[in-house]
């Protein structure tokens, strides 16, 4: 499969932070919003849930930035800054919890995926995805691999 180096994604909630280490070293930093309500694993909760996970499948290779998603599908509309709704876009990872307690991560459609609200990245104000700039998880889509480890803590 050729994993890069020992490449993992850490995402500090406390910090609002996404980084990529190889070999212990950062080589890429990206600022994020998790969940509003926090962090926690319950099913319906709109939290981020903590621990350790896969990046189990990825979508949206080749796309134009800022392309919305609806169901992991593309729908060749373009995101708008000033949308209400919480829009998906430009790229997605779809996490999987390895823990017993966060195994329901992918039923739950936890994702890392581009935003249309990317004035608020650095604060908390998701609905349990981690959220990233649309330049950002396009360039995180291209250095991580599925099966790349994840740790939310």
């Amino acid at each position: 499969m050729g994993m890069r180096k020992n490449r993992r994604i850490e995402i500090t909630v406390s910090h609002q932070r996404l980084n990529v280490l190889e070999d212990y070293k950062i080589v890429f930093s990206t600022p994020v919003s998790t969940a509003l309500r926090g962090l926690g694993c319950e099913s319906g909760s709109l939290k981020t849930p903590p621990g350790n996970f896969v990046v189990s499948e990825k979508f949206g290779d080749g796309e134009p930035v800022g392309t919305i998603f609806r169901g992991r599908i593309a729908t060749g509309e373009m995101a708008e800054s000033n949308s209400p709704e919480d829009q998906i876009t430009s790229r997605i990872l779809w996490l999987d919890g390895v823990e017993p307690s966060n195994a329901n991560t992918k039923g739950r459609y936890i994702y890392i995926h581009g935003t249309n609200d990317e004035a608020r990245l650095g604060a908390p104000v998701s609905h349990g995805c981690i959220r990233l700039a649309n330049t950002a998880i396009i360039d995180l889509f291209d250095l991580v691999e599925t099966g790349t480890s994840v740790t939310i803590a």
